[in-house]
């Protein structure tokens, strides 16, 4: 009998134990999710007082590349009010569009080159085994109006002059196509745009790992804006 009443009294503590753990863990989870929502907040109220700025740099955008970005997208039956706010998002619509070199991709590429490291994304150590010391930072350069990494030439099977060049845009859209392309037919552009800056789909919970934690927002807010804008193509 006493053994029982014992059992009895563990399994009540037992019990309670469970049931304050459960309590503590579900006040955590909703002082997070309000915490995070007065954040996203914040950052929706930043983005929206932004986003009137930047309407000199979407004009510029459709100047500089519209109609090209118009073809293309047409041919490849893709979103080109995608492709016209990641130019935004990358280089501001200009013209050029500049260049970054990136010390830690460059040396990636070293390392590659000298066996350190086995492969670097689809690369491998054959890919740039002849390459001078001014190729591999060229390679560790992100070109064009999509700020592509100047390594990414190899896998599309070009030079880099293509992507840095004249063929930018297309060589760009090409790359994005191959990459991430279902993202953009099944009009996930959430995901698009978070693969294109981090290479990851945009995290099911928390804040994205984009560099700018605006980044994809302001992608979406982009596109409505060319969605809307007046398409203008050469005859």
């Amino acid at each position: 009998m006493a053994k029982r009443r014992r059992r009895r009294k563990n399994s009540k503590g037992t019990n309670w134990l469970i049931f304050s753990i459960a309590f503590f863990l579900l006040l955590s989870f909703f002082a997070w999710r309000a915490f995070s929502d007065y954040q996203n907040e914040k950052l929706r109220q930043r983005l929206q007082r932004e986003i009137q700025s930047d309407i000199s740099q979407l004009e510029l955008a459709e100047k500089n590349y519209g109609k090209l970005v118009t073809k293309i997208a047409l041919e490849k039956k893709l979103p080109r009010e995608y492709f016209m706010a990641l130019i935004v998002l990358e280089c501001s619509g200009r013209e050029p569009a500049g260049n970054r070199f990136e010390p830690v991709v460059y040396r990636r590429l070293k390392n590659l080159k000298s066996g350190k490291r086995k492969r670097l994304e689809d690369l491998r150590q054959a890919d740039v085994v002849n390459a001078s010391d001014a190729a591999l930072k060229n390679l560790a350069t992100s070109w064009g109006p999509f700020q592509l990494m100047g390594y990414k030439c190899i896998g599309l099977g070009t030079n880099i002059s293509d992507i840095r060049g004249k063929g930018a845009v297309k060589y760009g859209i090409e790359w994005v196509e191959e990459n991430y392309g279902r993202s953009l037919r099944e009009r996930e552009f959430k995901d698009a745009f978070h693969l294109h800056n981090t290479g990851r789909k945009y995290p099911m919970f928390g804040k994205p790992f984009t560099h700018d934690p605006l980044y994809v927002e302001r992608g979406l807010k982009y596109m409505d804006y060319f969605s809307t804008a007046t398409i203008t193509t050469d005859d």
